[in-house]
């Protein structure tokens, strides 16, 4: 046998390999855009049920401090509260997990125990939002006019309505608090990362402070009932501008396959 019968099989064998690896390169990198368009659609349905559930439903129903007229909007919009608050609200969740996952991928790379633990605490949010659900259904029952409710009068039902419609933007809170430490690990991963500019990262960080004051305003400060504008801004403009970036633009995916490899 020659040395030139001895190099063929090599020679085929790193020709296989270089295309069978450039082949998978190339379906890595088609797997991460679509990872982060299907992302960015999750982030931007998130963003208008979570206006319709959390903003739209309990302006139109709710009448702070006054059970009985917020009672009347239950009764007489009640598919309102249905539909727009727990339909929305379930929407939401099931998104939230999906999207949890889709940013664990996106994100392992730069640091793979931080992108699980930034999975973990939006998860955390998730179950217990998905758990605040019941003050809906408990305000509903009470106003449902059941005949095992008659023990109590129309006003105390009015008012233990009105109670679990206030716990349940007190459970909304809470789960934002966890939801704060996602944002700060999320914000640190994107701008670490290399393949998303670093100027998302820097939004997502001024977002997460103001999360934090937000939700612990909410929960710790009596007084404390409005967002003031200076803080709502920034969380409103990074939770915008990730989800169209990721739209537009995607990933850089060389950089991430590049991240990828060295991490493994």
């Amino acid at each position: 046998m020659t040395v030139n019968e001895n190099l063929q099989p090599t020679a085929k064998s790193t020709f296989t390999g270089n295309v069978s690896g450039a082949y998978e390169s190339v379906s890595k990198m088609k797997s991460v855009q679509a990872t982060a368009r299907i992302a960015a659609v999750l982030y931007l349905v998130i963003a208008v049920l979570s206006g319709v559930a959390h903003g739209y439903v309990p302006s139109q129903l709710i009448v702070p401090g006054d059970a009985a007229t917020t009672a009347s909007n239950v009764m007489a919009s009640e598919a309102l509260l249905h539909m727009g608050g727990v339909g929305s609200e379930l929407a939401i969740l099931l998104s939230e997990i999906v999207l949890s996952v889709l940013l664990y991928i996106l994100l392992k790379p730069v640091n793979r125990t931080l992108a699980l633990l930034a999975a973990v605490f939006r998860l955390a949010m998730t179950t217990i939002h998905g758990i605040n659900l019941l003050n809906y259904f408990f305000a509903l029952q009470l106003l449902s006019g059941a005949g095992y409710l008659a023990v109590f009068r129309a006003d105390q039902l009015q008012a233990l309505a009105l109670l679990f419609l206030n716990a349940h933007h007190y459970g909304f809170e809470i789960g934002i608090a966890f939801l704060t430490l996602h944002v700060f690990i999320l914000g640190y991963l994107i701008f670490k990362s290399g393949y998303f500019p670093r100027i998302l990262g820097i939004l997502f960080t001024i977002a997460a402070v103001g999360y934090l004051i937000d939700s612990f305003g909410m929960l710790l400060l009596p007084n404390y009932t409005t967002t003031p504008a200076f803080i709502a801004l920034p969380i409103v403009i990074a939770e915008i501008a990730f989800p169209l970036w990721l739209l537009i633009k995607g990933v850089n995916a060389a950089q991430w396959e590049k991240r990828a490899l060295a991490s493994a």
